[in-house]
């Protein structure tokens, strides 16, 4: 694993930083296998690079898009990360409906959902049950609390090992996640850590030593390259 730290004035360039970043793993994979493929999180922090990227000029026909955690709700509901995306970016480029993967919520278990995209997954990859694909670049966010994608503090979703998508849990609302082994397999990811409130859980989960069942973005250790991008607010004290 290649680890980054780095720390922008900002949240505006932040966003510009992540989106030059996205922008250069996404072109180095299509010049190299042909296509991208890209995992979207929620949030606030990543709206302004989604709206960045609708601007940009790229071979959307070669890009595959995907989410690392859904809420369980309708894609048009105000909480979903689809509903922000399609509206932020996807709704506004050319890509083909085909290439674009979102997270199934409509089926009363999450677990048949889970399962279901779990499928999706390898077949877009073409690789056997049980295998993990590679995506080119993951976006996470981190919550105060050291969460990331759906992947919360003492729930059993950070027990799951031999699994690609599994049933996260808020509060007692489901969520639909990647597993962290299944995020471990990217080629890059990158974090987006915007504001003050970040601080405590940030000296935690970068301590050399920590608990990651109560901090679990301790648990993203990717075989590619992992990138925290953060500005000065998050990163005050703590880097």
């Amino acid at each position: 694993m290649i680890k980054n730290i780095e720390v922008l004035p900002d949240k505006a360039a932040l966003v510009q930083r992540s989106l030059a970043l996205v922008l250069e793993r996404l072109q180095d994979a299509i010049a190299e296998r042909g296509m991208a493929s890209i995992a979207l999180s929620g949030g606030s922090t990543p709206k302004p690079l989604y709206e960045a990227m609708a601007e940009q000029d790229l071979p959307w026909d070669k890009l595959h898009i995907f989410w690392g955690d859904e809420r369980y709700v309708p894609a048009d509901h105000p909480d979903s990360n689809e509903g922000m995306a399609r509206t932020a970016w996807l709704n506004k480029v050319p890509i083909p409906a085909a290439n674009i993967h979102p997270m199934p919520t409509y089926e009363s278990d999450p677990a048949i959902a889970a399962d279901q995209h779990e499928q999706e997954l390898q077949q877009v990859f073409q690789v056997q049950t049980g295998e993990f694909p590679t995506l080119d670049v993951i976006l996470l966010g981190m919550g105060d609390d050291g969460h990331t994608a759906s992947l919360f503090p003492h729930t059993e979703a950070l027990q799951v090992r031999d699994r690609l998508v599994t049933v996260g849990n808020k509060d007692g609302q489901p969520r639909l996640t990647f597993t962290a082994p299944f995020i471990n397999q990217a080629r890059c990811v990158i974090f987006l850590v915007a504001g003050a409130s970040k601080r405590p859980a940030l000296t935690q989960i970068f301590a050399p030593e920590a608990d990651s069942t109560s901090y679990p973005s301790r648990l993203i250790q990717p075989q590619g390259e992992l990138w925290w991008l953060l500005d000065q607010a998050a990163a005050e004290e703590v880097v």
